[in-house]
């Protein structure tokens, strides 16, 4: 089983941590079997399961709903539940209620929020609930209008030097992990470097004490623009493509369903049905 104290050995021993997004039962299930660390249930969802242009739109019951089914699925692995946009800005009280619930009821392990030291206040208060946080600097997605766009970070030194001191803040403020998104390798490895807890990385370099990607975008499910950052580890989305095209074509054939796809039945009783209806 996957623990916070287990995930700061693995960085501690220089064992890399695996961690790959969900969003249903059934992803979750797989990817508990083949042993990654910890699942992110993202607000990723937003983009990924329904369809939206960014992750603004996410609600707390969206990501109850995704997070409660991974729960289920995931017997081993660390499971994160992203804090969508305005569940935690507006208030601390907000933000350790809201946090609170997808414990609660969505079954997370943890809850990740987006910010430096503008949202410390939020992690000592939701650490305090007895409730573990993952920070998350860099390219902030809840973000995307201040920043313009899905923009790498941390490349002048004012903003380097601003993420360094947010990355020692989250963690003075008890953040047991800290994600970092869309910056400089170099600059990454310097942070991991810096802080006790773990670091992972998504865009980041391989400096971090772990990756994530989005489940869909490394198995080739992705359609459209795919980030830089990504690696294509399987071909899914053409197994499925050509699955689906081989079932429209047999059951517009007639070879499916076969003989072995259906339930026999004795011929005495179907003779006796042919007689009563003819």
């Amino acid at each position: 089983m996957n623990t916070v104290s287990t995930l700061i050995q693995q960085k501690q021993s220089g064992d890399k941590i695996t961690m790959l997004t969900a969003y249903d039962y059934t992803t979750a299930k797989i990817i508990d079997e083949c042993g990654v660390n910890a699942i992110l249930v993202g607000d990723s969802l937003g983009m990924v399961m329904l369809g939206y242009e960014n992750t603004l739109s996410v609600t707390m019951e969206d990501m109850i709903h995704h997070t409660s089914a991974v729960s289920r699925g995931a017997e081993n692995a660390f499971v994160v539940a992203d804090m969508p946009f305005l569940s935690y800005q507006v208030s601390v009280q907000d933000a350790v209620i809201n946090a609170g619930r997808l414990i609660k009821e969505g079954g997370a392990n943890a809850v990740k929020l987006e910010g430096g030291a503008d949202v410390c206040d939020k992690i000592s208060a939701i650490v305090k609930a007895s409730i573990p946080v993952v920070a998350h600097l860099g390219l902030t997605p809840q973000s995307v209008n201040v920043f313009g766009g899905f923009k790498v970070q941390g490349k002048s030194i004012e903003n380097a030097r601003r993420l360094i001191e947010d990355a020692i803040k989250v963690q003075e403020a008890g953040a047991c992990a800290v994600v970092l998104e869309g910056i400089p390798a170099k600059l990454a490895e310097i942070i991991t470097k810096k802080l006790v807890i773990p670091t992972i990385g998504i865009g980041a370099g391989n400096g971090c004490d772990g990756q994530v990607l989005v489940y869909t975008d490394m198995l080739g499910l992705t359609t459209g623009h795919i980030p830089k950052f990504v690696k294509c580890f399987a071909n899914a989305g053409e197994v499925m493509r050509q699955g689906i095209t081989d079932y429209i074509s047999e059951t517009k054939s007639g070879d499916f369903p076969a003989e072995k796809h259906t339930y026999s039945i004795d011929e005495e009783v179907i003779a006796e049905l042919i007689k009563e209806n003819d």
